[in-house]
This record gives structure tokens, sequence and C-alpha cells, in this order.
């Protein structure tokens, strides 16, 4: 009889604890109409992480090695092994590298990438690991509309043309975020050709809330006629502490200091995450 009764009530404990794990998921999965933008710290390289209101989740680049799984370990509840969207930029190691781990780690449904033909591990390494996820591969092109659910989307400015033969940094893929009268501009390491291009191209309609700047804040990006339209309120350089590209250039940094632009940095400032609920965008 007492053993039956403690089967009884360990059956009981499993219920509640089994209920209150399904309501905390649920309470976690409820964005309350929040869109929520991390700039990962990777050290010396790219990731950008976008949870949107409507649990849509998007990863841009995944750095130069796992350290993107260590940071998305700190966002992502320990349940959750799925991304909706990834975005490779371009194929350079700093950016496409940590994608290998992130494709064996988490089921992603799309992956859009320009289309540059480089031939080097870790392009191929990602490729593979497409193939073997099973994830539907998509070539980014200008107008194409990512559909984020909730009023949010992400919309690809660049590249319009074949790039397959392109330099890898001129090929990037160029987003903006947007989610009700907010936006984020993502430029991967695109240079200061294609920004003027692009300002040709969309002039005011490239304003934006935040910019990460292009190219880990490399002198060769974030012209000043560029960020001039964008006129971001914030800033984010993405980089390693002390590489040996003296990233960010000091010309950069001045830019935005003459801009009144506050420039938010990996390197000193770890992740660094942004808020939006429509109508204006918070640093969290």
């Amino acid at each position: 009889m007492r053993r039956s009764v403690q089967i009884q009530g360990l059956v009981v404990l499993f219920l509640f604890l089994t209920t209150l794990g399904v309501w905390y998921a649920v309470f976690r999965e409820d964005r309350h109409g929040i869109l929520t933008v991390s700039f990962l710290d990777v050290g010396q390289g790219d990731s950008v992480f976008i949870d949107t209101p409507s649990g849509r989740q998007v990863l841009i680049d995944g750095g130069p090695d796992r350290s993107v799984l260590r940071e998305l370990g700190k966002i992502l509840p320990w349940w959750d092994r799925s991304i909706d969207v990834v975005i490779a930029t371009h194929p350079d190691a700093d950016h496409i590298s940590g994608l290998v781990d992130v494709l064996q780690r988490y089921r992603v449904e799309n992956i859009f990438h320009p289309g540059v033909e480089k031939n080097t591990g870790p392009a191929e390494s990602m490729l593979l690991s497409v193939a073997s996820e099973g994830a539907q591969e998509i070539i980014a092109r200008r107008g194409q509309i990512i559909d984020l659910g909730s009023g949010a989307y992400l919309e690809i400015l660049f590249p319009d043309r074949d790039v397959s033969r392109v330099e890898t940094n001129t090929a990037s893929i160029v987003a903006r975020l947007v989610y009700g009268d907010t936006a984020f501009m993502l430029t991967g390491d695109s240079p200061q050709s294609i920004e003027g291009y692009l300002v040709t191209l969309d002039g005011s309609s490239l304003h934006s809330n935040v910019l990460k700047a292009g190219h880990h804040g490399s002198k060769t990006s974030s012209s000043e006629l560029f960020v001039g339209f964008v006129g971001p309120e914030y800033a984010v350089f993405s980089r390693g502490c002390e590489n040996r590209y003296g990233h960010p250039h000091a010309e950069v940094v001045a830019l935005f200091k003459r801009f009144e632009i506050p420039a938010l940095d990996t390197c000193t400032d770890g992740t660094v995450t942004f808020v939006s609920d429509g109508q204006t965008v918070v640093r969290k």
C-alpha cells in the first residue's frame, strides 16, 4: 500500500513538473510584440541573431568558429534547436566558418547566400552541411522579401545580379530588417562602392535606426554618403579585440563621432542587443 502511494506521488510530481515546463515554454515563446536583434560577440567576425515577435528566428553569418554556439546558447532556451532562416552574407571564413557548427546543431529551414564561387574549406563544408541538413538553399537577390510574420520582414538590397565570380566582399548580401517604423541596416563586408550604388538606388529609403558598420569598421566601408543616408541612431562594430587589421579604423570611428552616432563594439561591450516595439529601438 505504501509503495503504491509513493508511485502515485511520483506520477503526480512528474505531471506537475511537466505542466510547469510546458507553461514556462509557452511564456518564453510569447514575445509580447517585441523584436530582438543581437550582434553576437564571436571575436573577429560577424554574427547577428534576430528573434521576431512571431517567434521566427534568423541568424545572419556565424563568425569564425564555434563561438557562435556559445553565444546562441546564452540566448536560446535549451529545448530550442531550430532556426528558420540562416543568411551567409559571403563565403569568407570570419563570416561562415561557425555556420558549419550551427547547421550541425540546429535544424534550419532556409539558407540564403549570394552564390559566390569560392572553393574554400569553410564554404565547401557549409554547402555539404546544407545538403545533409536538408535546408532549402536560396540564392539571394535584390527585391526578395523574407516575411518573418507579425509585420517584420527582411528586404534584400544587394546583390542585384549574378555575383558568382565577383570578389567576396563586393558580393556581400546587404539586407534591411524592418519592423513597424523601425529598421536595421545589415551590410556584411560590403565596400563603399556598393554603398554608393545603393544610395543611387534607394536614397532616403535606406534610413535605419541601427547600422552594422560594414567590414568590422574597416575604412573600405561606412562612407560618409552612405552613413548620412542611413542616418542611424546607433552603429555597431562587430570585431575581435586587438585584431591584426586595426578594426575599427580611426577614420570610421571619427566619422560616427562627427555625426554624433553612438558606436557600440562587441570587443568592449560583448554581445550588443537592441529591442524594438515597432515604434522605437532601445538598447537592452
